[in-house]
């Protein structure tokens, strides 16, 4: 249960004080083991914000629908109820300038205001997403037919520089999309026409890297868990975000309480982006009930068994029949921390 304190101050309070100086305030204020929210900040390109200070997020908080002309109290109010459902403080202002039916604000990486995401680019479908840890891997999920692949190498040896470039190839040769995890740079400079990059890694490479991130222009996937990730994920414009972990996974070490289908389901209707869900899908029956939230990608791991060849076809089906019973989704997400 969380027992922090949640205080949403007026930005009226600090009159005379520059948008640029209510960060330093707010960590501050947070010093006393309390989330801090300094709401209706008019920005100097005349956005209205609220500076968010919490235990697991910060940044600034831009409303796209009625949540930009709510009162202090009101969005306090709403904040508290937003707890009082058991979401964490982060999560609980996201809620709180939103409402069913609205676009999701967007929440800024750093103490620059968030920038606005840009349209999707019209891309081929992610469909069966294989995820595996070397090149002879992904040659057999290649010749098993799955077009999406990533190539994810967690512990980078003197390898690594051949196993991507064999990657980059073999994904090249066969029309197939393939998203290097983590080392975007090496990716870039080999070649490699996307990249996989988790929420923690993005928040260390600061706005600098960021922005050398999306220079490149390769495809972007971002990784999320909660709904502020989900806010914050949009504004780079990535070519689809990660939903997870649907079910529970022993792949990673994670505090992240399942998403289940119902927040898979949310996701996909608000995001903006193509969704893939990814997290414990190990069997057939997961593979179609993912499908049926409308994620366009269903991402296996371990679920791709010895021989994929065996498996793949079998998966292909699944997720098409699941595409064709699609569930509704809730007007609202359930907690994840």
């Amino acid at each position: 249960m969380n027992d922090r304190q949640l205080v949403v101050v007026d930005a009226a309070q600090f009159g005379g004080r520059l948008p640029a100086d209510l960060p330093a305030i707010a960590r501050e204020l947070a010093q006393q083991g309390q989330d801090v929210c300094i709401a209706r900040v008019l920005h100097a390109d005349g956005r209205m914000l609220h500076w968010m200070q919490a235990e697991h997020a910060c940044g600034w908080l831009e409303a796209q629908g009625s949540g930009a002309a709510l009162a202090v109290d009101a969005l306090a109010q709403r904040a508290r109820e937003a707890l009082a459902r058991g979401f964490v403080a982060a999560d609980a202002l996201v809620l709180a300038v939103w409402q069913p039916g609205e676009p999701l604000p967007w929440l800024s990486w750093g103490e620059l205001p968030p920038r606005p995401p840009q349209p999707p680019a019209v891309l081929p479908p992610l469909d069966l997403y294989a995820i595996v840890d070397s090149a002879a891997r992904m040659r057999q999920v290649l010749a098993a037919g799955v077009r999406t692949v990533q190539i994810r190498i967690k512990t980078p040896d003197a390898r690594l520089r051949a196993e991507l470039q064999q990657c980059i190839a073999d994904c090249a040769a066969a029309g197939a999309r393939l998203f290097v995890n983590d080392h975007w740079q090496l990716a870039h400079e080999l070649g490699a026409k996307g990249i996989h990059l988790g929420q923690s890694d993005l928040v260390e490479l600061g706005e600098e890297g960021r922005a050398a991130v999306l220079a490149t222009g390769m495809e972007l996937g971002v990784s999320s868990h909660a709904l502020w990730e989900l806010c914050r994920a949009r504004t780079l414009s990535p070519a689809y975000i990660a939903c997870g972990p649907v079910w529970p996974t022993t792949t990673k070490d994670m505090p992240w309480v399942p998403q289940g289908l119902d927040n898979l389901a949310w996701w996909v209707s608000v995001a903006g982006r193509p969704v893939t869900s990814i997290g414990g899908i190990l069997e057939v029956e997961q593979v179609k009930l993912a499908a049926s939230t409308g994620a366009e990608g269903v991402c296996i791991v371990r679920g791709l068994g010895d021989d994929p060849s065996q498996v793949v076809p079998v998966l292909r089906s699944a997720l098409e029949e699941g595409r064709r019973s699609p569930m509704p989704a809730p007007a609202y997400p359930h907690p994840t921390l």
